[in-house]
């Protein structure tokens, strides 16, 4: 063996668990607190020592398939890869759904043939929990309707290099309950972290993901709040985060949640609402004047493009624990 792979062999013993409690990252709550710390810890370290990785996965074939546009997700997924030592193949599905010519069951037993996982960034959680099903190899969510879970575990990733320990800050998310806002609760639950919502009547968090973050923050010690008033539930927090009023598949009801959704914009007034040393993030894109100014976006408590740039990291650190042990799990009934 090769010093270089001597190298790598010893940075990754050293850190990732001989059994990694989860097959898939479909959702948040397939991680649990335990693999949550898990992809936190292992993406400072591949952070910090890049070249210890660099032939981690070598060997190894991804496919990404991408119903929705995408610029940070696909090449962080595909540079990631890349940088691991695996190969990367990538289908551009936004013309059509990705189960419009066959099954999901079938599109998913001709994948496991070729590639050792599945990374999918798509419109309906369903279509991602169907390849889950059927699959024998890892399968990623890379954002579906539902959940964002690489996003938010970037976000508190960079929340970790900023503040130290999550469990004494607390987040406020200005905005619409959408995929963005329940991968933080979830991913907030797991830390024993605190997180505030702050949401207009109708568009709060999914039923089932806010009991399911509940359920989680009371092992670990969480705090999640919801509150109507986006004054209110930014006063004192250490961040504040906002997303896009009107996600992808929603641009026809853009104009509409605009009037609804004003009272909610970060500005520098509400920012002020903040502590002193309060920093602004965001998943982008943003469009700049709605949800968010400009003053704030570019301030140099913005740490946007820390974001962007820690979900290299951390879906590095997904894809190595999901993919390290080289081993392939049974096919499931169904998925959890």
């Amino acid at each position: 063996m090769n010093p270089q792979s001597v190298s790598t062999a010893r940075a990754a013993n050293a850190v990732v668990p001989k059994v990694f409690g989860c097959r898939d990252l479909v959702s948040t709550r397939d991680l649990g607190p335990s693999g949550v710390r898990a992809v936190l810890h292992l993406a400072r370290i591949m952070k910090s020592r890049r070249a210890d990785f660099s032939r981690a996965l070598a060997g190894k074939r991804a496919v990404m398939f991408f119903e929705k546009p995408s610029l940070r997700t696909r090449l962080t997924f595909e540079c990631g890869i890349a940088s691991l030592g695996a190969t990367c193949s990538f289908v551009d599905q936004t013309q059509s759904r990705l189960d419009a010519r066959e099954t999901l069951s079938d599109i998913a037993h001709n994948l496991e043939r070729w590639f050792d996982v599945i990374v999918l960034r798509t419109f309906r959680q369903a279509t991602i929990e169907g390849i889950a099903e059927h699959s024998s190899v890892p399968v990623i969510n890379a954002l579906s309707d539902l959940e964002h879970p690489c996003q938010a575990l970037a976000d508190y990733f960079t929340l970790e290099e900023r503040f130290g320990d999550l469990k004494r800050i607390t987040l406020a998310f200005v905005g619409d309950g959408n995929n963005v806002a329940h991968s933080l609760l979830l991913t907030a639950a797991c830390l024993g972290s605190a997180i505030r919502l702050a949401h207009p009547a109708g568009f709060g968090p999914d039923p089932e993901i806010l009991t399911d973050a509940q359920e989680i923050a009371s092992e670990t010690g969480a705090t999640l709040e919801l509150f109507a008033d986006p004054v209110t539930a930014v006063r004192g927090v250490d961040a504040v985060y906002t997303d896009a009023w009107a996600s992808m598949g929603q641009e026809q009801e853009a104009q509409a949640r605009a009037k609804i959704f004003s009272p909610y914009q970060v500005n520098p007034k509400l920012m002020e609402q903040a502590a002193p040393h309060a920093v602004f993030m965001h998943c982008l894109p943003a469009h700049r004047g709605a949800e968010v100014t400009d003053e704030v976006m570019d301030a140099e408590s913005s740490l946007i493009f820390e974001q962007a740039e820690n979900r290299l990291h951390v879906q590095k650190a997904v894809l190595h624990l999901l993919l390290g042990s080289g081993t392939r799990l049974p096919v499931r009934s169904a998925h959890v």
